[in-house]
């Protein structure tokens, strides 16, 4: 069990890259930090340690290992996001174990950038699998418990923003990663202003080794969540924002720390500034339609 002090955040997707950066970072901001992805390994049998963040080599096992040696707390527990009934398993696990869930960030991501044409239907839907029945179904195993909390839950997506542009080339990993957030809870989706260092951007960086020179440390990644998580929930709540722009709106003004070569200044992929999609009739709802209500009537007739 962990201390009632300590908030526990689940991490899904954090094996390496990014998602293990998030982990360390939140350990060392006092979160008791649950490893959660499909790769594990026996983590104190490594004659080299740590491993390669960005390497196969890094698991959720050694992630665990780094952040405990360290002085932090976290435990590692596996999960394939692509079985519904795993993912829920997971998450009650959790709370069997910890006996509460504060923080979910879900990091998972399956990537095929490509036009439809060269997409096959068999990759589409792993895509889908993973990233929004994925996201879908952690987020769903979460209420229950956040619930039971007083609604005083944390989750951070990482979603790219609606926009024309991102949906060129890469439609079949694009609408599955569009979500929308949920009005009682503090949900926020976040996506890189720049290229951040990961195994998919060091592809990249091996077919052109002038690309390095766009590429920024995850720890920007680390940092714009653990200040999305110390901001208001109201704040926050259904906010679709980038790493560097949150930041920027928290007082950051000098971002060359997070260069991966010193005094470059990496290239921003995403826009200055993102369409508003909001409506004339915003709040205009009307009568609701509740698809549960209506079939709970339905079945009530039949009786």
């Amino acid at each position: 069990m962990t201390s009632l002090n300590k908030e526990v955040a689940l991490i899904i997707g954090a094996s390496r890259g990014i998602g293990r950066r998030v982990a360390v970072d939140l350990a060392k901001n006092d979160y008791h930090v649950v490893v959660a992805a499909k790769t594990t390994s026996d983590a104190a049998s490594l004659s080299s340690f740590p491993p390669d963040p960005n390497s196969a080599q890094s698991t959720i096992n050694t992630v665990a290992r780094e952040i405990t040696e360290a002085g932090g707390s976290a435990l590692a527990l596996p999960v394939d996001v692509r079985d519904v009934d795993n993912v829920k398993d997971l998450v009650d696990e959790v709370v069997r174990r910890l006996g509460r869930l504060d923080v979910l960030v879900y990091n998972s991501g399956a990537i095929w950038w490509s036009a439809v044409e060269t997409t096959p239907v068999k990759r589409f839907l792993l895509l889908q699998q993973v990233n929004p029945q994925g996201l879908y179904a952690a987020v769903s195993a979460a209420l229950p418990h956040f619930g039971k909390q007083g609604w005083k839950g944390r989750i951070i997506v990482v979603s790219p923003p609606i926009y024309s542009r991102f949906f060129r080339g890469k439609t079949a990993y694009a609408i599955g990663k569009v979500r929308q957030g949920r009005k009682q809870m503090a949900i926020t989706s976040i996506w890189p202003a720049s290229s951040i260092e990961s195994a998919a951007t060091g592809e990249t960086v091996k077919r052109d080794p002038e690309a390095v020179k766009d590429l920024r440390k995850a720890e920007i990644y680390s940092d714009a969540i653990i200040a999305m998580l110390q901001s208001p929930a109201e704040e926050v709540n259904g906010l679709l924002d980038t790493d560097e722009d949150f930041l920027r709106k928290k007082g950051v003004t000098d971002f060359s720390k997070y260069s991966l070569v010193p005094g470059a200044t990496p290239r921003r992929i995403m826009p200055a500034e993102f369409p508003v999609l909001e409506v004339a009739e915003q709040d205009d709802e009307g009568r609701r339609v509740d698809s549960v209500v209506l079939r709970q009537g339905r079945e009530k007739s039949k009786l």
